[in-house]
């Protein structure tokens, strides 16, 4: 082996031990919701289940009346919020990448003003708002305050930027207004970036934990991390049931991944080579 490729081979040796090493408590965590509760606290660092069962998915769906309820309401808040956010941000991104009107330089200037105020800055105004009009304790006080994300607008922006115009003018001479140019042209071609936003803002309103503890107070409107709290201070020790439904919260994101993988991987190269 020629001596400069040594040090290649030592960084990969270190790469591939340092993923084996954050991998294997993800794996474990997976398959633990796979075995037991004697085999878990028998110690051991085994992976494989020796004593398979789905026990432990059938007891937090049938014998926890809420745990499911919990799963449908995240399922109906992320998806929601997922849907208004696509809509008005790639509305917001092309108006600010393709249309003339007052004050667009000023909007889009004040957008990246926005971008750089934590979100923790804002929670006690979206709450207080959400109380002066009746919506806590509801899906609106979760899915309202992030119905429009600053960030992909800007991203969405970028995009239009580099969209090619000539598509935009042979719509236009086929007789399209803007309004369905940009609904049946613009918008399907830009299903890279509207699938990448998709994804991130979905996992964004699945994984929310702060906004749910502060603006849902009933536990039969709980979302799934919120309901998870709650399920492991019931099941402290439990550790086969709280391993099921940890499993059972990451599911449909690898899932939602899995199905827009391709438009995910193309849509981190926007503005390279279009």
């Amino acid at each position: 082996m020629k001596p400069k490729k040594w040090p290649r081979v030592l960084l990969y040796c270190v790469l591939i031990l340092y993923g084996l090493v954050t991998l294997y408590p993800f794996l474990w965590a997976v398959l633990a919701a796979f075995k037991p509760y004697a085999e878990i606290v028998s110690g051991g660092l085994n992976l494989l289940p020796e004593k398979p069962t789905l026990d432990n998915f059938a007891y937090i769906f049938t014998r926890d009346p809420l745990f499911p309820k919990w799963v449908m309401n995240t399922f109906i808040v992320a998806t929601t919020g997922t849907i208004l956010n696509v809509i008005f941000n790639t509305m917001a991104g092309y108006s600010l990448a393709r249309l003339r009107f007052a004050g667009r330089n000023y909007w889009f200037l004040l957008i990246l003003a926005v971008m750089m105020v934590p979100g923790q800055i804002l929670l006690i105004p979206n709450y207080l708002i959400m109380k002066s009009l009746g919506l806590l304790d509801s899906y609106s006080a979760l899915i309202l305050p992030g119905a429009i994300n600053f960030a992909y607008i800007f991203m969405m922006r970028q995009f239009f930027i580099n969209f090619p115009k000539e598509i935009e003018e042979a719509a236009q001479v086929d007789g399209l207004n803007r309004f369905q140019t940009f609904w049946k042209i613009v918008f399907p071609m830009a299903r890279p970036a509207v699938a990448t936003q998709a994804i991130f803002i979905f996992l964004g309103f699945w994984n929310e934990f702060m906004k749910p503890l502060l603006y849902i107070t009933s536990p039969e409107k709980y979302t799934l991390t919120l309901g998870l709290q709650s399920f492991q201070s019931q099941n402290a020790t439990q550790w086969n049931y709280i391993m099921a439904a940890s499993v059972v919260s990451i599911i449909p994101i690898i899932i939602l991944y899995i199905l827009l993988n391709r438009y995910f991987m193309q849509g981190l190269r926007i503005g390279g080579d279009k």
